[in-house]
């Protein structure tokens, strides 16, 4: 298994739609981090503080530029320390990762999944 890349696509496909957090997330945030909250509605992440519309996307992923053409896009996470429990345990199982299409995976992964997972866990 390689490691992550940056590619984003676990960001881009669940940053926005069914992203979970917890109170006790919410609650720190509110107190340590108010430019996290202010994109919490009702228990929920993403919502745009100011219309209280729910966002598509996290607010938080941001583009990388970069200075070479042709080379890979990549993302980065704005709030990568305080981000929130669902993403700091993403990937969790080598099918989802599969199903993501994640780019840390490699063919000989798939030869062993069983293995793949207990690498997967261990190095989580």
């Amino acid at each position: 298994m390689k490691d992550c890349n940056q590619c984003g696509k676990c960001c881009l496909k669940y940053g926005g739609q069914n992203l979970a957090t917890n109170d006790e997330e919410i609650a720190l945030w509110e107190i340590f981090n108010p430019e996290i909250y202010r994109y919490v509605r009702n228990g929920k992440i993403w919502h745009d503080p100011d219309t209280g519309a729910k966002l598509h996307k996290c607010p938080f992923l941001r583009l990388q530029t970069k200075s070479v053409t042709g080379s890979a896009t990549q993302y980065l996470c704005d709030i990568y320390l305080n981000r929130p429990e669902d993403c700091r345990l993403y990937p969790s199982e080598i099918g989802e990762m599969v199903r993501d299409e994640c780019e840390m995976i490699e063919a000989i992964d798939l030869l062993d999944i069983s293995k793949a997972q207990h690498s997967l866990e261990k190095h989580s």
